[in-house]
């Protein structure tokens, strides 16, 4: 069974840090690619970044180009954002997103089949 699993969400004033972890288990991680994304109160869902763990390719939505990083450890089987330089209209619930990927296609360019159940990101003014 697919699993992923999000933490490290919380509430950080404007121009704080969280860094978000996705922890994933029922599949070959290497084979995947994994995504987040938000979704903001009356808002649909955005992908912010993902990351093709066979070459570790990465894609971001333009908003967060220089302060996001998303970075996978294949050891841990484990996926983190690290947000910097948050801002209010961050605010979302976050979650991570896993499809199969084996042929490293680009992961912005997939839909996501496995979801988490989302960590609550609030950044305060």
């Amino acid at each position: 069974e697919v699993q992923l699993v999000e933490s490290g969400g919380g509430l950080v004033q404007a121009g704080g840090s969280l860094r978000l972890s996705c922890a994933a288990s029922g599949f070959t991680f290497d084979e995947y690619a994994i995504g987040w994304f938000r979704q903001a109160p009356g808002k649909g869902r955005e992908r912010v970044s993902c990351i093709t763990t066979r070459d570790l390719s990465t894609n971001y939505v333009d908003s967060v180009k220089g302060r996001f990083t998303i970075s996978s450890d294949n050891a841990k089987n484990t996926v983190y954002l690290q947000m910097n330089s948050l801002k209010p209209e961050d605010t979302a619930v976050y979650y991570c997103a896993a499809v199969f990927d084996a042929a490293a296609i680009d992961c912005a360019a997939l839909s996501y089949h496995f979801w988490g159940q989302g960590t609550q990101v609030t950044v305060s003014s």
